[in-house]
């Protein structure tokens, strides 16, 4: 299943989750469930925005208008959700900060049902995002998946619900068993933390490639290493990568031996996953006539 397929299914729980929260939240008079529903809104409208990226991309694949295709369009979408994922801790971390001054009653049997029911879509989710990439797959295909900030974002939505369940089921319980109801505030800000340090981490990743931040090193070294090994001198070399999994570069190439550009595209090694190749290629002086020669026109 595509990361496009799959996140228009994890929408779909998200979305159905978010009104049976928010509508459980009403009805018993939980704050805490209506909170939480209220953050399954924010994760839907966000995950909704990866969906719309994958068919943006898709439906614009071809079109001339994008110079290196639509692959960034992923990493913008990553980026958006991750700013929105950073917000959300921050709305977190300021409402535990609340509750822990002004403390909200909570219907604890029916908080922990829902929270429960949206811990199972969450881990639903969780095997629906990540499925179908541990078998079967080549090294192309892993390094793909790996680069596709999209479906990233979209799973670490996933995942900060997942949190925030697991820290609402424990912090409920402790509450209704043990009286600490301190615990709630104090799971939201942990649950904060968490998901702003995913977010930036993601931020960081998204943004190198909305700014075309050179390849990694073991990359510009692999092109480094073959053209050395067939006489040909790198003397600039830009590799950035333009969508998941796959690059461009351009290449200033100096060389005494008969080598033609198409040749030095060829030596690229597949692995490297370089979409678009560009080669500026430069003949050493010592392979130039001298003045004077008989090559020289009079």
């Amino acid at each position: 299943m595509s990361g496009e397929a799959r996140t228009r299914w994890v929408v779909a729980m998200t979305a159905a989750t978010m009104v049976v929260e928010i509508v459980a939240g009403v009805v018993y008079g939980s704050m805490a469930l209506l909170a939480d529903g209220l953050h399954m809104a924010s994760h839907a409208a966000a995950l909704g925005l990866s969906a719309f990226a994958y068919a943006y991309a898709r439906r614009h694949a071809h079109d001339n208008r994008f110079s290196f295709g639509t692959g960034k369009v992923n990493s913008l979408a990553g980026f958006a959700s991750a700013v929105v994922l950073v917000l959300f801790a921050v709305m977190m971390g300021i409402e535990s900060v609340r509750r822990f001054l002004e403390p909200v009653p909570i219907a604890y049997n029916q908080a922990i049902v829902v929270a429960v029911l949206g811990l199972i879509v969450n881990g639903v989710s969780v095997v629906i995002l990540r499925g179908g990439h541990d078998h079967g797959h080549d090294h192309g295909a892993h390094e793909s998946h790996h680069h596709d900030h999209n479906l990233r974002a979209a799973h670490l939505h996933v995942l900060a619900d997942a949190l925030t369940s697991v820290l609402a089921i424990a912090a409920l319980l402790a509450a209704k068993f043990f009286g600490f109801n301190w615990m709630d505030p104090a799971m939201g800000i942990v649950g904060g933390v968490l998901v702003a340090r995913w977010s930036w981490g993601l931020m960081g990743a998204t943004s190198q490639v909305l700014l075309d931040r050179q390849a990694p090193q073991n990359i510009l070294d692999d092109v480094r290493s073959v053209l050395a090994e067939n006489s040909a001198e790198l003397v600039d070399l830009h590799v950035w990568e333009i969508g998941p999994g796959y690059r461009a570069a351009i290449l200033g190439v100096e060389t005494a031996e008969d080598i033609e550009v198409d040749d030095i595209k060829r030596l690229v090694p597949e692995r490297l996953r370089i979409a678009h190749l560009t080669v500026e290629l430069h003949r050493s002086s010592s392979d130039l006539p001298s003045p004077g020669s008989p090559e020289v026109p009079t």
